[in-house]
Order: C-alpha cells, then structure tokens, then sequence
C-alpha cells in the first residue's frame, strides 16, 4: 500500500472520528487549492471566502461518505466546485473583482510562462456573466462534460456548449484586447 495513501486515509478515519487535530491538518492540506476553486466562481474574496467555509461543513459532514472510488482530491475539488455553484445559484454575484488572485494560482507543474497566461484568462474570466463563468470553468477547467454541466446547472446541454462557446469567443476578444493595448503601449 502506497505510504501517502495510508497518511491520506488515516487522517480521514480520524476526521471522522471528530480528532480536531487531523481536521486541522485536512484543512491545511486543501484551503489553499480548494480557496482557489472558490476564487475561479466568486467575484470577490468575500464571497469566496464564504465558499471555502461552507464547502468544509460539507467535506467534514460528508466525509464518512467517501467510499474510496477514484481519488480524495477529485471527490473534495466536486465538493467545493459543487458548493460554488449552490451558491452562484443563491445569490447574484454583482461586485467587483477581489484583491489577491494573482497570489491563489500555485500550480508548481507549469512554467512561469503558463501561469501568466493562466492567471489572464482567470482575471479575464472573472469579467464574464455569471453564466458563462461558470459553464467555461466547469467545463474547460473542472473538466465535466457539457452533460454533467447541464445537468448540474438544470440547463440543456447545447445551453451549456453554446454558453461555453460565448464564453470562449469573449476572453478571446479580452485577452486579444489587453494584448493590443500592451503593444500599442511599448510602441510594437
């Protein structure tokens, strides 16, 4: 049995056990990822906050529920891409953009290069309606097909690929903009 497994599942046994100690360490293992997930749904660090919050009363209410299929991080990363979408649903997201996200992007796996366009297009996601936000980070972020997003979201699925479409279209044109203004900027 690999030893991170073991670790992994040792601490969930103990979380569920109600152990403080290992719920503590559960939630440093995964704040900083699953924080980020919330920022890609929320339009604020509020409301990502709250996000982040709600989804750990979930993963902590539920955890005796994980049966072990497939991986932890996956099971957790739907909890709180599920949580975001509840609450996208709950409440009209109309405020501006946070402070911080350049800080929340902390995949080590890419290059420098990646990031910086990793972080444009999530600034430039951010701009979007709530609709196409959601539908172009599940689908070409969280990776769910256009079915699951359909039916996550109570929509028909050529909603969900015409939306994500839309949505691709305008952080094109965006993204595509800022680079122009930056050129124009330099004098290229």
């Amino acid at each position: 049995m690999n030893k991170t497994f073991t670790l992994e599942s040792q601490l969930i046994e103990n979380c569920i056990k109600g152990e403080r100690k290992s719920q503590k360490d559960l939630y440093d293992l995964y704040s900083s990822k699953m924080y980020s997930i919330c920022l890609r749904y929320s339009k604020n660090q509020m409301d990502a906050e709250d996000i982040l919050q709600e989804g750990f009363v979930k993963l902590f209410n539920n955890l005796s529920r994980f049966r072990g299929e497939g991986s932890f991080d996956g099971w957790v990363r739907r909890i709180f891409v599920n949580t975001a979408i509840e609450h996208i649903r709950r409440k009209s997201l109309n405020t501006a953009v946070g402070e911080g996200l350049e800080n929340t992007i902390a995949d080590r796996h890419h290059n420098a290069l990646d990031r910086l366009y990793e972080k444009d297009i999530i600034n430039s996601a951010l701009t979007l309606s709530d609709g196409y936000r959601t539908v172009f980070n599940l689908y070409a972020i969280d990776g769910y097909s256009h079915k699951e997003i359909a039916s996550k979201l109570g929509i028909t699925e050529s909603t969900s690929k015409s939306q994500f479409s839309r949505a691709k279209a305008l952080l094109r044109n965006i993204i595509q903009h800022k680079s122009n203004k930056k050129n124009s900027a330099v004098g290229i």
